[in-house]
């Protein structure tokens, strides 16, 4: 075992996680359903979600009978809800496919919606023993600092390197143990922002430590302005004050969620349906400016609240557009920061 990998484990079983709720017991759907909900979402966030949803859907059979929308309504708030999909195309990929087993090579599971290496890696480590590396966010901080791995560790070379970095590091046993360590050491250790080094268990070899540049790694990507986008939201009530809902497109925006009609244009052109559902309706308000940050740009969001006397003609696919009662919001999968201004916008206690 290396020296790496021996210092780990001893600091793990003295001061490591051993009480997430994933790990008890720490079978593959278990992991699997932390392992996509952790990603690029920290675990104090992830705990209370994956309790809703192991209470909700105890196996992975229960996930896979579930309509899509009992999923995002259960995901509303986590984010990236493109990892929800996937979560649940693959539950139905495996009950169809495997029988509802995850299958145990990393080939196989990489096949699968939304699992990645790492994500497969950490399957087969943490359910079933397999001496298998990962790399996610915390993996790749101490990797880089550990072994003074140059350069920003989104690009291919510097993956490459890690990867083999993290192989070779591996013990030969304690395969669940180990992973687990090595993401506890990043997250509360080897931190982003003032790692304590002092604490750390494998400080005596690492290289960025030696070199007085803990600070320096991993190198960060270069920075680009953040795109600004704006759109215009409408909150529209019928006269049974129901709102109107339309199942966003798969890619882009909250892909898949329900939300009230989005429009790119703030202004809106004469004699689109908008416009002329702006000129009959009996009350219009202007909301203040909604601003949400994506991964890679902001939104503003210009929200008008718009009362109208009578039922419209809209037009849309069939079952992507909804009349709902606002006490109803709760079972549909919503953007987490849109359903906080509904709440904000209407009295949900007098509906």
């Amino acid at each position: 075992m290396s020296a790496f990998a021996q210092r780990l484990l001893a600091w793990f079983d003295q001061h490591g996680r051993h009480d997430l709720p994933w790990q008890h017991p720490r079978e593959a759907y278990r992991v699997w359903l932390a392992e996509i909900m952790l990603q690029q979402t920290q675990v104090a966030t992830v705990i209370p979600y994956f309790t809703r949803f192991i209470a909700r859907f105890p196996d992975i059979h229960a996930l896979a009978a579930a309509p899509l929308d009992d999923v995002l309504a259960l995901w509303s708030g986590l984010g990236y809800y493109a990892r929800a999909r996937n979560l649940h195309r693959c539950a139905r990929q495996i009950v169809a496919q495997y029988g509802g087993t995850f299958p145990r090579t990393l080939e196989a599971l990489m096949e699968l919606p939304g699992i990645g290496r790492s994500t497969a890696g950490a399957i087969l480590a943490q359910a079933f023993g397999q001496r298998t590396p990962i790399l996610d966010g915390n993996v790749r901080r101490v990797l880089a600092r550990y072994g003074a791995v140059p350069g920003w560790p989104g690009t291919p070379a510097v993956q490459k390197r890690l990867w083999q970095l993290a192989e070779a590091l591996l013990p030969d046993e304690r395969m669940a143990d180990y992973t687990q360590a090595i993401m506890d050491l990043g997250a509360t250790v080897c931190t982003a922002r003032k790692p304590a080094c002092v604490r750390c268990p494998v400080a005596p070899g690492c290289a960025a430590l030696a070199q007085n540049a803990v600070a320096e790694y991993p190198h960060p990507r270069s920075k680009k302005k953040r795109p600004q986008r704006h759109a215009r939201l409408l909150l529209i009530r019928n006269p049974q004050g129901q709102l109107l809902l339309e199942r966003r497109a798969p890619l882009g925006i909250w892909g898949g969620l329900w939300c009230p009609p989005l429009l790119g244009e703030l202004h809106l052109a004469s004699g689109t349906w908008a416009q002329i559902l702006l000129d009959t309706a009996s009350r219009v308000r202007q909301l203040p400016p909604l601003r949400h940050a994506f991964t890679h740009f902001d939104l503003e969001l210009r929200p008008l609240q718009i009362e109208l006397d009578a039922m419209p003609e809209l037009i849309c696919e069939p079952g992507q557009q909804l009349w709902v009662s606002l006490s109803t919001l709760s079972h549909l999968g919503l953007p987490a920061p849109v359903r906080r201004l509904i709440e904000q916008s209407f009295s949900l206690g007098s509906t």
